[in-house]
């Protein structure tokens, strides 16, 4: 008999068990009967023990209402706009595809209008931790699921903050990606050319792999694309923190101070055009488009009293508000709008990325109560002016203040999401301690942003284009000529061996470096792969200098590569130090004042026939001595 593996069964019988020990019914708008729960998680099981990949399996999923689960009501929380999907959005498909099990749908802030998480007539949905106080919206319902584990990713959406807010908020991972890069088809439109789809998870690593997955089939990215940081990159953040209590911004004074500990350039800019900004989106005409996306029904459905549709009042008042701005005013503040991205991008030149303080404060639900439209302005205060001068942004928690969640985010030019991700990374997993570097390191020299390695970037996986290119030498991670990968956006995809078919030779270069060569009389040497864009490629061979070439190599596991070489000349001139099989070991074996292998002799030939001398001696007696040392550096 067959066995199935039972994971994803598993897990949904814990969630359910979990979303009714919770006592949290605002989080839900529905929830999916047990046994369709338990016959779709049987049916991935199956898929999984037939030796189907998906790579979602065995984790559960909730959607913010706004989006299309086909066979659930989509509302976005107003009963009376209710319809039936038959099919999925495009972003819930690609996900269940993957063995990802819907739940249910989440509650959230009436046609995702607030950051706050109360406007909605099934009720408020109250912080994770501490319910006097507010989850955060409009995705209020997805991030709390989260949040208390009820489910392991849940889909959100994203205007003005409703992304990034409540996972600031609920200490959990917010993903908000360039703009139509995850399809919003089956999507209810807030501001339709504002709108982003994003994910929520309790961790980076999971946050992507859902991200990298459900993106993909929208807006194409270019052939450019940057796919990580460098490895000491340089950030701006906020010269002044309006709206920040002070122990909030002592606490983001604190953070940068870190991140400078960790090795990563923090330099403040002037902030006033993020913030004109993000002011148009509501004080200028820019908020007709909520008027477009849902006004008409809004004003059918009539008001007051006599309310069957289940208007918020708060939500209703601000469409309608929205219809009444003429179309002069529109198109006016859409030019002024351009006007200040081409500022803001000039603030930002020469800098990776940008921090902020996700929210700036924490209010509770009698806070917003006493007022609604007040409190919720400030809470976009460094949120509002993302989606409108198209960046990308990541949201992650950094510890707490005053009892609440403080959250960060890294915030990134167009389609800079594999850099932002990157960075990210380094704030959930900071580096490690200077004691556990090569001795007399400097911090600054220290710091590498924590990729992974052996997980491609999420934008990867979602279809931008990527080359591996294959090194061994002095372009390997740390090494002196890493960055001029690292500044085309490279993404250092971990170590890898060469098939038994090359041999290495030492250059006389400055700096020093190997060279590789097809032979018969071959071994497998020790590499490391980089994934570039495909233009990043073209240029990094338009800059190589002789006698290096790139071709293709092919690795131990039969699959080959773009991967350095070097011309016949240099391969008959080289010092041959193949028997070491990795390039660091052979640098590592020669003692402190001796030349480098390769420079102090020339002449000598391939095939390990050295001629007899000095050099040779030196690396013979120093191998055990440059394992002892790749030993200390790791």
């Amino acid at each position: 008999m067959r066995t199935v593996n039972a994971g994803a069964t598993a897990r949904v019988r814990a969630a359910l068990a979990a979303i009714e020990a919770s006592g949290r019914p605002e989080i839900w708008i529905t929830v999916r009967a047990a046994d369709e729960l338990l016959a779709e998680a049987a049916a991935v099981d199956e898929a999984v023990a037939a030796g189907e990949d998906l790579p979602l399996a065995g984790l559960v999923l909730a959607a913010k209402n706004n989006v299309d689960v086909a066979g659930i009501d989509t509302t976005a929380a107003c009963p009376g706009f209710a319809y039936r999907p038959e099919q999925d959005a495009e972003a819930v498909a690609r996900l269940r595809a993957a063995g990802a099990v819907v739940v249910g749908a989440t509650n959230l802030d009436q046609f995702a209008t607030g950051l706050v998480g109360t406007r909605s007539p099934h009720g408020a949905v109250r912080d994770a931790r501490r319910p006097d106080f507010i989850s955060g919206g409009s995705s209020s319902g997805s991030a709390v699921a989260v949040a208390l584990g009820l489910v392991d990713i849940a889909i959100g959406t994203d205007t003005a903050g409703s992304g990034r807010v409540p996972a600031g908020f609920q200490g959990i991972v917010g993903i908000k990606p360039t703009l139509h890069v995850v399809s919003t088809a089956g999507v209810v439109p807030a501001c339709r050319s504002w709108d982003a789809v994003t994910i929520f998870a309790r961790d980076l690593g999971t946050a992507e792999l859902a991200m990298g997955i459900m993106a993909g089939g929208g807006r194409p990215w270019p052939s450019d694309v940057r796919l990580a940081a460098p490895a000491r990159p340089r950030v701006a953040y906020p010269s002044s923190l309006p709206e920040l209590p002070e122990a909030w911004a002592e606490e983001f004074g604190r953070q940068i101070a870190r991140l400078r500990a960790a090795g990563i350039d923090c330099e403040p800019i002037e902030f006033d055009v993020f913030l004109q900004g993000a002011r148009l989106l509501y004080d200028g005409g820019l908020v007709a488009e909520r008027y477009a996306a849902v006004g008409e029904f809004v004003d059918a459905a009539g008001g007051g009293s006599e309310n069957p549709a289940g208007l918020d009042p708060t939500v209703a008042g601000i469409v309608r508000g929205a219809g009444q701005v003429p179309a002069h005013r529109y198109v006016a503040d859409t030019a002024r709008l351009d006007g200040l991205k081409r500022q803001a991008m000039a603030r930002l030149e020469g800098f990776d990325a940008l921090i902020v303080p996700t929210a700036p404060f924490h209010p509770s639900l009698a806070d917003v109560a006493a007022d609604p439209v007040g409190v919720n302005a400030r809470l976009g205060t460094y949120t509002n002016f993302c989606n409108l001068f198209d960046l990308c942004a990541v949201a992650v928690p950094a510890g707490e203040v005053e009892g609440s969640q403080f959250g960060l985010t890294i915030v990134g030019r167009t389609f800079d999401d594999a850099v932002v991700a990157d960075i990210a990374r380094t704030i959930e997993n900071p580096p490690l301690p200077p004691a556990l570097f090569a001795p007399g390191a400097a911090p600054a020299q220290q710091f590498r942003a924590p990729q992974s390695g052996g997980r491609e970037p999420w934008p990867v996986r979602a279809g931008a284009s990527s080359v591996p290119l294959v090194v061994v030498g002095a372009h390997r991670r740390g090494q002196p000529l890493a960055h001029q990968l690292e500044s085309l956006g490279a993404y250092w995809d971990g170590h890898i061996r060469t098939a038994a078919r090359y041999r290495m030779v030492a250059l006389d270069t400055q700096p020093p470096k190997p060279g590789v060569y097809r032979s018969e009389d071959g071994a497998e040497l020790l590499a490391e792969r980089w994934l570039l864009s495909e233009a990043a490629l073209g240029q990094f061979l338009a800059e190589l200098p002789e006698p290096m070439l790139l071709g293709s190599v092919r690795l131990s596991d039969g699959s080959s590569a773009v991967g350095f070489a070097c011309d016949a000349v240099a391969a008959t001139n080289g010092t041959d130090i193949t028997r070491y099989g990795d390039w660091l070991a052979a640098m590592a074996s020669v003692p402190a004042g001796q030349a480098a292998p390769g420079q102090e002799t020339r002449g000598e030939l391939p095939h390990g026939r050295e001629k007899r001398g000095t050099l040779r001696d030196a690396l013979l007696t120093g191998f055990t001595r440059g394992l002892e040392l790749r030993a200390q550096r790791r």
